[in-house]
């Protein structure tokens, strides 16, 4: 009796491991598409390259561009950041990296108005953390690669995304500083949108801070955005570091961030990703506007 009931059980479990093994056989399969797709992408250079300018907010004038490379549409990707994300847990990421960086950089000076050849803007180029201590990563590589293009490492800012924590900080720390040395700035992309960012800030000291647009959209209207960009504001002018406002869409939230002493912002209401690197605008009349003195707190809509 003991026997056919374990019989039985065994049976009965057959149904579930097979819906089990086709599950894994159908993730497998997905994925080997996605690597074949990716690395389509990857050796036929298909990413679109595109700029969005960075604007100092109590003048207008720009200083600089990201760079921003997306992946064209396809069915094994549904978004940008669904690419990036399968690209960032591959084996090929740190040759994705290698490329994205030597396209970005080599697409902006070919695409750089003649006009703009001598303005020394910056240029930032989003850099997954792990790739800058790689054990493949071979000194003076990208260095080569400013000397054949014209530009120089201070006109340079790696944008190192919060989303791709950093575990060993005093480590990351010091390779940080043997870029530094060469001339490079480190801004920390996402400050806001996970909970270490204050770590990440403390730790890296970068000479740039982005605040994630998560942060930044309403801002005028919610206080516990306003008490947490105050304490970011505060935190960078005791290290000298400049804050750059990501996502700024709408005149009052330029308004409120002009008021609030921001000094830097991105966003569509300033100037959309394109494909040359032209300089961005303030809206009509929001240079005055930025004069007009502090801000108070308001209630929250939420």
């Amino acid at each position: 009796m003991n026997k056919q009931r374990t019989l039985s059980h065994k049976l009965a479990v057959i149904p579930q491991y097979l819906q089990h093994l086709n599950g894994r056989l159908k993730g497998e399969v997905k994925a080997l598409c996605q690597l074949s797709a990716l690395l389509d992408i990857m050796n036929n250079e298909r990413l679109d390259t595109f700029f969005q300018p960075i604007l100092q907010l109590r003048t207008g004038r720009t200083l600089g561009h990201e760079v921003l490379n997306r992946p064209p549409a396809s069915m094994h990707f549904p978004t940008t950041e669904h690419f990036y994300e399968f690209a960032g847990r591959t084996e090929q990421m740190y040759r994705f990296e290698q490329n994205c960086r030597r396209m970005s950089l080599t697409r902006y000076m070919e695409r750089l108005p003649r006009t703009e050849a001598g303005s020394g803007r910056l240029v930032f180029v989003n850099v997954h953390p792990g790739v800058l201590d790689d054990a493949r990563h071979k000194s003076g590589e990208t260095l080569a690669l400013l000397q054949s293009l014209g530009l120089s490492p201070e006109r340079i800012v790696f944008e190192l995304t919060e989303r791709q924590a950093v575990q060993d900080y005093i480590g990351f720390e010091k390779v940080l500083s043997y870029y530094r040395e060469q001339g490079f700035r480190i801004a920390v992309d996402d400050a806001g949108s996970g909970y270490n960012s204050l770590k990440t800030l403390v730790y890296l000291k970068p000479e740039f801070i982005k605040l994630d647009k998560s942060l930044i959209r309403g801002i005028h209207g919610s206080r516990e955005q306003q008490e947490l960009l105050e304490l970011v504001r505060e935190y960078a002018a005791r290290s000298a570091t400049r804050v750059i406002a990501e996502g700024i869409e709408t005149a009052e939230e330029l308004l409120f961030l002009q008021r609030a002493g921001i000094d830097f912002g991105q966003g569509y209401a300033l100037g959309r990703p394109a494909q040359l690197p032209v300089q961005g605008a303030l809206p009509p009349g929001s240079i005055q506007a930025a004069g007009r003195g502090g801000y108070s707190y308001v209630s929250s809509d939420r």
